[in-house]
């Protein structure tokens, strides 16, 4: 009986996963517009009966979608150990990486559609809140920063704000090149301010 249970259960989770990663790549190629259940199921080569078995409402599959990938990338995160002696710009571009890929531009389509759903706000403000707080204490740990020396935190909040603001400006161009010059100053900051 009980082996008959476990690959159920495997399919189920392969299922969901397969769910999951379709919702980000529609919600990051489309928008909340043009992202529905039925088409996240469809590009999941999953029925869309076994898609509201997994996630009963459109919310629930979008807002478990960002988590999830938001939870991968902060895996990666937490996966990385810098060495050397640029070691502190290897985490400044880890973090800017964490906010300029399809899962920043997934979460941001989910943020615009939550200021206008009031159903969507208050889960996805919950989400936000929690995966910002996970971001700070691993950049924290990974630089480590004394956040009791003055300026400390607030140089690490920066750099989290910055990183999302090259997010947001990589929506609409392509500014590697910019970018790289304004990692390698904020690296320069985080070195004054870490001492």
């Amino acid at each position: 009986m009980g082996s008959v249970a476990a690959p159920k259960q495997d399919r189920s989770r392969v299922t969901r996963r397969r769910l999951l990663e379709a919702a980000v790549a529609c919600l990051a190629e489309h928008g909340w517009a043009g992202s529905t259940v039925s088409v996240v199921a469809e590009r999941a080569g999953v029925s869309r009966g076994a898609a509201q078995h997994h996630f009963p409402t459109r919310e629930d599959l979008f807002t478990a979608a960002v988590e999830y990938v938001a939870e991968e990338r902060t895996s990666a995160l937490r996966g990385l150990v810098p060495t050397g002696p640029d070691r502190r710009r290897e985490v400044v571009e880890e973090v800017v990486a964490l906010y300029t890929g399809p899962l920043f531009r997934a979460a941001l389509h989910l943020w615009v559609a939550a200021s206008n759903e009031e159903q969507l706000r208050a889960r996805v403000t919950e989400l936000e809140g929690r995966v910002g707080r996970e971001a700070h204490r691993m950049t924290v740990e990974l630089l480590g920063a004394d956040e009791s020396v003055p300026g400390v935190r607030e140089t690490i909040q920066g750099l989290l704000d910055m990183a999302r603001g090259l997010g947001l400006a990589t929506l609409l161009t392509d500014d590697t090149q910019r970018r790289k010059r304004v990692v390698a100053q904020w690296a320069s900051i985080v070195d004054t301010a870490l001492g």
